[in-house]
């Protein structure tokens, strides 16, 4: 009985202490990731440099939507629709494709370790529904494009936006961010500035796809 309360007491402590964690996040800047750590302690330079969502092109966070996630906007964290498709399509023998949502990425990005173990997996989930409930939309959205890996060492669009073409995230035009957005699933081996041809040709239905994305309202939690 006391193995059975005590173990019940620190589950209780551990959700204190992992919502207050995503509280704090909601107005500070996340310090740290994995990955940033990972370089740190390689000893590689990291380049970023937080900045709010409204001193980031809207351009962005349409290139992220058109790239990532589609319904962003209209789901609570989780596109099942997305996941069913993803599994179709690897059980096909296609290329593996994941269906997390920016929410996920956000989360994993913020609290966790890469990795697909079952436990990470479900520590994702559980962390997705803190930040959409704790943080909403906009914010996720800000954290996703501050932290996520843009490069070797570049972490967050600012830090990207500057590192391919010398200007700020306020300064990037579609194109630019169309490419940037083209190499997230890949940020080492890709280059924003001197994309590949396959990279380009995803870079420009990216770019068609920021158009629609700004013209049907699709990004409207972020207005």
């Amino acid at each position: 009985m006391r193995l059975l309360l005590g173990t019940l007491k620190i589950a209780a402590a551990l959700v204190v202490l992992s919502i207050v964690w995503v509280a704090a996040y909601r107005w500070l800047p996340v310090p740290m990731t994995w990955p940033m750590a990972r370089d740190a302690m390689a000893g590689k330079h990291i380049a970023r440099h937080w900045v709010p969502l409204s001193q980031i092109t809207p351009a962005v966070s349409r290139a992220a939507i058109g790239a990532e996630d589609a319904r962003f906007c209209a789901h609570n964290g989780f596109d099942f629709e997305a996941m069913e498709k993803a599994a179709a399509r690897n059980a096909a023998g296609k290329a593996l494709r994941g269906g997390s949502t920016i929410s996920q990425q956000t989360a994993k990005n913020a609290f966790l370790w890469p990795g697909r173990s079952y436990i990470r997996k479900g520590l994702e989930a559980y962390f997705t529904i803190l930040i959409e409930a704790i943080w909403g939309k906009r914010r996720i959205m800000e954290v996703y494009l501050n932290i996520a890996e843009m490069g070797p060492g570049v972490y967050g669009v600012d830090a990207a936006a500057r590192h391919y073409f010398g200007v700020s995230a306020s300064g990037l035009s579609p194109r630019q961010a169309s490419r940037i957005a083209a190499i997230l699933p890949q940020p080492i081996k890709r280059d924003a500035a001197a994309p590949g041809r396959a990279v380009k040709r995803y870079a420009r239905r990216i770019e068609r796809r920021v158009r629609v994305v700004g013209r049907e309202g699709i990004d409207g939690c972020l207005r």
